[in-house]
């Protein structure tokens, strides 16, 4: 094909170029020009680390074409952007994904085979991005991928942490925090913009003047003052054009060395300065118990959200507008409570930087931001302490002031004989300890709201933001969670992927909807076959990966009955546990029992805080201890902890697993997305009516789910009717056996007081209602275990819970996102 003629200006040739063509050919000699030119090797001597960076250079050159192509079209056609503010993104390793998106997967193989190198041994040795925690940085990136997909100008914002929340190690059972060094070997795949800097300000002190027209002015003076530096990652759409922007802010000291300082001697404190500096982009989610650690979250918050509205600002600065217009340009979703400070920043901004009166800032502000809402538990809405605010943020302690008068002037006039609810509305809680209300500013400041699946946003219009749903139902709405089939479907469970392509074309890549087509393949017994052999193999490599990593040597033949999510008492995992040891009494009081072989695979991390969370890991693996060297459970019940679950465990782990726990107190979880990914991989839900499990029900019909327990309704009603735990222990024999085999040491080499805190918790408080669930789990298991005894029944299932799992990707997401609350469209990049 002869080469395109390059057009005018600065963009490069096309993807036909030798420079980023997509051959086998021109992707091996652009490996081995990269082996040579940046890791300054040659084949004979490079080591793993050299050519996952020289292959991942290759394809970053490939993104960049297309990034810079991307990023002209929009400057041509100044669409509305989206930018969405979060304190985490999880994407997961970048590689493979990338060659997904840019579909040189075959090609990259074919070159890679050319030069003796295996595609999947480079793949494995990359360290995954520690820029999140769990489910809200991994939705953030599902998002991010959705939005490049449905080619929708975007720009993510965050953090650059340098260091992840922590690595997991397992010792005597315990959970052990060891850093996360994510970026010891660097990162190919940002680029660093030393040119994209803003300064922003800590502590200080405010000064209000009158200027020569006779207006007030505020000064922030004598502040701290901190830069953040811009740090860009591609993120490709899958099948089209556009590359977005992932901008997440490294923090660097204004002045790196103070040379009078040092020529005075004080070496150390020379330095100090940068020191203090990169602290606040150094870790992800520092331990807040202590007043260190809120102070350094908060710094955290509001250092990601002034470099990424200043940097907005500067956008649209070449845009030409009147600033009284910035609404118009971007659409701001706050991803949680996290960088609500954004409302209180971007009207400091307007006002005090830029010169607009409070009412065109405030109307700018309010139709910029929306709010997602991630949780329903009181205690995880952030609220800051009066005083480490006002010591912080200064001027944004006036602003929030400001904001709140006039916000509950209005309420007065609405509710005057109603004092009760206006100090409930408050952005200002002012029973002592004062705080500022971070969920609140976000609900005043921002035109929508939304929650994270149906029953999610029922009941957040019903308890934490009932007084908010009063005055404004409009501007609540829902828009379930979703994730992207590319990452954890397609990428993690190629043999299921290639089976759905045969059998329905390759359209449901990017239309889920499609998957719909394999409900008349479900009774098709060739069919079926085929599907339980591509589940066998990802069983089997789930197998080998833990017989590799640990020693675990595990069936793959068995049930693999598996809880993959945070470890919180919300969450259950002890309830889990109770059905295992239940099944572990019943095996040893009846050997010969028909008990159908199952392996429970656990993995999620507790947070370094919280005792309880980390004494149920304790547990689990006290139990899997006993329970895997027991000779009459013979191999037919297994239990296996996984350790350090993260996005790249987690794609061995979700086609594996045939029974999903989603098991969760009924009103407590905010959605789930794991729920999902399961879902989509063809296991079933055992689980409660929470979150997103009432939509998956729904979708999948009732006869393909395993329902049990309490619902939300339910739950309220039993607590306030006075629930008493021990007396359902008293009544229910397998759980009087279940508990006393733990309270008694039988776990726990006869220590009887390593579990007791847990035990006396179940049996004296119970807050997750884990005893008044108990008997409807163990039974629905039961129920678990007669339709795995029919392979057929088991197999049909399974289909149809993908078949009917469209609406859970990201994809549909995101585009009610751009149609109810951001008010955005496609713009096409040409290729």
């Amino acid at each position: 094909m002869p080469a395109r003629k390059q057009s005018s200006g600065t963009v490069p040739p096309g993807p036909e170029h030798t420079r980023t063509g997509l051959s086998a050919e021109t992707l091996r000699q652009a490996f081995l020009d990269n082996l040579f030119y940046i890791q300054g090797r040659f084949p004979e001597i490079a080591t793993d680390d050299d050519r996952y960076q020289a292959l991942s250079y290759t394809v970053r050159d490939r993104l960049l074409h297309r990034w810079v192509r991307t990023i002209q079209a929009y400057k041509e056609r100044d669409p509305r952007t989206v930018c969405y503010l979060s304190a985490e993104y999880l994407p997961g390793p970048h590689l493979a994904n990338n060659l997904l998106s840019l579909g040189i997967v075959d090609a990259t193989r074919e070159a890679l085979r050319g030069l003796g190198l295996d595609l999947d041994a480079i793949l494995d040795h990359e360290e995954e991005p520690g820029l999140g925690n769990g489910g809200l940085g991994r939705l953030a990136a599902c998002f991010m991928d959705s939005l490049a997909t449905l080619e929708i100008p975007a720009i993510g914002y965050g953090i650059r942490y340098e260091y992840g929340i922590f690595d997991q190690k397992i010792q005597d059972g315990w959970q052990v925090e060891t850093s996360d060094t994510w970026l010891h070997y660097g990162n190919p795949w940002e680029v660093r913009r030393p040119g994209i800097c803003y300064d922003v300000r800590i502590g200080g002190r405010t000064e209000h003047v009158t200027d020569e027209h006779g207006r007030l002015r505020v000064h922030w003076r004598h502040a701290d003052l901190f830069r953040g530096v811009a740090y860009d990652t591609p993120v490709a759409g899958y099948g089209v054009e556009t590359v977005n922007l992932l901008r997440l802010w490294r923090a660097e000291a204004a002045e790196d060395f103070d040379f009078t300082v040092f020529n005075q001697g004080d070496y150390v404190g020379a330095v100090m300065r940068k020191v203090r500096s990169e602290t606040i982009s150094k870790v992800l989610y520092p331990n807040d118990e202590a007043d260190s650690g809120k102070r350094l979250r908060l710094l955290q918050q509001y250092f990601f959200v002034s470099c990424s509205l200043q940097d907005m600002l500067r956008i649209f600065a070449t845009t030409g507008r009147p600033l009284a217009e910035f609404h118009a340009k971007f659409a701001a979703q706050l991803n949680d409570t996290h960088p609500t400070i954004a409302v209180a920043e971007l009207m400091r901004l307007l006002v005090d930087e830029h010169g607009l009166d409070w009412d065109e800032a405030w109307q700018a502000t309010r139709h910029t931001f929306a709010y997602t809402n991630h949780t329903l538990l009181p205690e995880a809405l952030e609220k800051w302490p009066l005083p480490l605010f006002a010591d912080v943020l200064p001027r944004h302690l006036e602003i929030v002031y400001e904001i709140n008068r006039r916000f509950l002037d209005d309420m007065r006039l609405r509710y005057p004989d109603d004092p009760a609810r206006i100090a409930r509305l408050s952005i200002i809680d002012e029973t002592p300890p004062k705080y500022v209300r971070m969920a609140h500013l976000a609900s005043v400041g921002g035109h929508a709201i939304n929650g994270v699946a149906a029953l999610h946003t029922r009941l957040l219009g019903t308890t934490v933001l009932k007084d908010f749903h009063d005055i404004w139902p409009d501007k609540f709405q829902n828009k379930t969670n979703g994730v992207t089939p590319r990452r954890f479907l397609m990428l993690a469970n190629p043999g299921l992927a290639d089976l759905l392509t045969e059998a329905l074309g390759d359209g449901w890549t990017r239309d889920l909807e499609r998957l719909r087509g394999l409900e008349g393949l479900a009774d098709d017994p060739a069919f079926q076959d085929r599907w339980r052999q591509a589940k066998l193999i990802r069983k089997a490599a789930l197998a080998e990966r833990l017989r590799a990593g640990q020693g675990n040597a595990i069936d793959p033949a068995s049930l693999f009955d598996i809880q993959a999510k945070r470890i919180h008492e919300y969450k259950r995992q002890h309830l889990n546990l109770l059905h295992v040891v239940t099944l572990y009494n019943r095996l040893k009081h009846a050997p010969d029992a028909d008990v159908p072989a199952r392996t429970v695979l656990f993995g999620g991390k507790a947070a370094p805080g919280y005792a309880m969370a980390k004494l149920i890991i304790k547990l689990i693996n006290a139990v899997a201890e006993v329970v895997n060297r027991d000779p009459d459970m013979r191999d037919r019940l297994k239990v296996v902890f996984v350790p350090d679950y993260n996005v790249k465990v987690a794609q061995s782990v979700y086609p594996a697993a045939d029974l999903s726990e989603q098991i969760s107190t009924a009103g407590m979880e905010a959605s789930g997305t794991g729920n999902m990914k399961f879902s989509l991989n063809g296991a079933l839900t055992i689980g409660t009516l929470d979150g997103a499990n009432v939509e998956i029900r729904e979708a999948v019909g009732p006869d393909n789910f395993f329902l049990f327990g309490l619902d939300a309704d339910e739950a309220v009603r039993t607590r306030a009717a006075g629930y008493r735990p021990y007396a359902l222990y008293e009544r229910d024999p397998e759980l009087r056996a279940a508990v006393d085999l733990i309270a008694g040491g039988h776990f726990a080499h006869g220590d009887a007081g390593l579990f007791r805190p847990l035990v006396d918790h179940l049996l004296g408080r119970d807050d997750y209602l884990l005893l008044a669930d108990y008997r409807a789990y163990v039974d629905c298991q039961d129920r678990v275990a007669d339709a795995w005894r029919d392979p057929a029944r088991w197999t049909r299932m399974a289909i149809l819970n993908v078949a009917r799992m469209g609406r859970f990707s990201s994809d549909r997401a995101i585009a009610e996102y751009c149609r109810d609350i951001w008010n955005v469209a496609p713009a096409r990049v040409d290729g």
